[in-house]
Order: C-alpha cells, then sequence, then structure tokens
C-alpha cells in the first residue's frame, strides 16, 4: 500500500510508479466517487479508448427489469 498526504491546499500527489502503471498524464480528469468513508478517483478517458473494450460480450444471464424491485 502506498500513502500520501494531503496539502494544505487539499492536493494529493500521486507516485510516479502509479502514474506510469495507470498511464496517467498531467491535466487528466477523474471521477470522484466516495462510498462511505471511502473515495474513489477514476480516471476520466476519451470514449474512443474504449472501442472494442466489450467485443465478445455474451449478454446472456445478465440481470433485466424483472429483476428488480
Amino acid at each position: 500500500m502506498i500513502a500520501v498526504t494531503l496539502s494544505s491546499k487539499y492536493q494529493l500527489a500521486l507516485p510516479k510508479a502509479i502514474r506510469d502503471e495507470l498511464g496517467l498524464h498531467a491535466g487528466q480528469k477523474f471521477a470522484l466517487i466516495t462510498k462511505g468513508s471511502v473515495i474513489e478517483l477514476v480516471p476520466l478517458r476519451p470514449i474512443e479508448k474504449s472501442r472494442g473494450l466489450l467485443k465478445g460480450a455474451n449478454p446472456e444471464g445478465y440481470r433485466d427489469r424483472r429483476d428488480r424491485y
């Protein structure tokens, strides 16, 4: 686990190892998702980068409206 410190300006610096592993770059935008006391940072990527992501996915067995209450 890598720990970072929140600065007096409420900023976090992402360690180089993490930036390199995830291919992050300066100026990139993130979605912030809170779950209780946990904060998730999700990198926002251009839709073009998602092309082919679901190729070959089988939609059988997924939930549908009948599963909802």
